[in-house]
């Protein structure tokens, strides 16, 4: 019934049954359809497999600059590809097998949905309440496991190596999100602890350290702390050229003089950090949300994750290399983090809270995942 979609869908929904003939069998139809509708109205743009055609050009990619015009695509829609996690998160590109990887924290599991045919399988059972995912030069995979505090690598046997899991003797807080630098293929990772604030995406424990960023030497393995005057880090990327660092702050969550950010520094030899600014505030309208999960693309760009402010703020902001918000990909649901993938790399995947969600657009993803 189309106007379910366009109006309260209780009434709509009774006023296509007559009353004399509201029996049990009726009554109960009737209430499952409401709320089937109600739920479909609570997500507000519906995207499921019934769903209306949506009208190009996308309304819900949004050009808030004139530099971000050429990059929204007038005939391509936001899709929804997957639905059914608890809070979604780490999607990472495999271009071997052509698959998205992401992360359900906790319910404890990995999914992959294939390029190919849209399939949907559980990749990996359990995984360590593994929150963010990326593979390195050689294709390994390298996850963040929340539940574990610790930084792993799966091996092309299927065997895994414990990367990363304490500093100064002391475990790590939960490690959060990573990338690796292809010139010498160190992983960067931050560790703000999340997982291990509550049983939901981990297992609850005190912080025994400081929230920081860290980079693990991919020959030797030895760990360096490379940043902490940060209140939380979360998501990070480094630019096209990777003489920069970008690090989102989500420490508002718990501590109340955070600010709301993405910060940058210069990477200095490609081991160390220095001249940190702030790039970009999560500000909008007045409003300011948290970015999450982040990804360059190869002009420079940054494509963060945004919510926890509600309609017309929750999805994706995307800032040019001044830091100026140019655009914005209205979700439904609050996004947590973004990759490039697809065969040619232009193809913007967004977990979402429950969902899965792409795009099309018209630029490339600057690094491998």
């Amino acid at each position: 019934m189309t106007e379910i979609a366009n109006g309260n869908a209780e009434e709509t929904v009774r006023a296509s049954v007559p009353a004399a003939r509201l029996g049990r069998r009726s009554f109960l139809a009737t209430a499952a359809a409401t709320a089937a509708a109600t739920a479909n109205l609570a997500f507000g743009r519906d995207y499921g497999p019934g769903a209306a055609p949506v009208r190009y050009p996308d309304p819900d990619v949004v050009v808030l600059d004139p530099r971000f015009a050429k990059y929204k695509l007038g005939n391509a829609p936001i899709q929804r590809l997957y639905r059914g996690t608890l809070w979604a998160e780490g999607p990472a590109w495999n271009g071997v097998g052509k698959y998205l990887l992401w992360s359900d924290i906790p319910n404890n599991v990995q999914h992959r949905w294939l390029e190919e045919d849209g399939h949907v399988s559980t990749f990996r059972n359990p995984v360590g309440n593994s929150n963010g995912n990326t593979f390195d030069y050689q294709g390994r995979q390298i996850s963040c496991q929340h539940g574990h505090r610790r930084v792993v690598r799966y091996e092309y046997d299927g065997s895994m190596t414990v990367l990363a899991d304490k500093w100064e003797g002391k475990p790590l807080n939960a490690p959060n999100d990573a990338v690796v630098h292809p010139h010498d293929g160190a992983i960067w990772f931050t560790d703000p602890g999340y997982g291990s604030l509550m049983n939901y995406e981990g297992v609850k424990g005190p912080l025994h350290i400081k929230e920081a960023v860290y980079r693990i030497d991919a020959k030797t393995g030895k760990m360096d702390k490379v940043a902490d005057e940060i209140y939380k880090p979360n998501g990070l990327c480094f630019s096209p050229d990777y003489k920069k660092l970008y690090v989102a702050d989500t420490g508002a969550s718990h501590y109340p003089d955070a600010p709301k950010d993405i910060k940058v520094w210069d990477v200095v030899d490609g081991k160390t950090l220095a001249n940190r600014q702030v790039f970009a505030s999560m500000e909008l309208n007045g409003k300011a949300g948290f970015a999450d999960g982040i990804r360059a693309d190869e002009d420079g760009n940054i494509w963060a994750s945004a919510g926890w402010v509600g309609e017309g703020y929750d999805g994706v902001h995307i800032f040019a290399p001044d830091g100026d918000r140019i655009g914005q990909i209205l979700l439904p649901e609050i996004c947590s983090n973004v990759c490039f993938g697809g065969t040619k790399r232009n193809r913007l995947f967004m977990t979402a809270s429950q969902s899965l969600y792409a795009v099309y657009v018209e630029t490339k993803g600057a690094h491998v995942s």
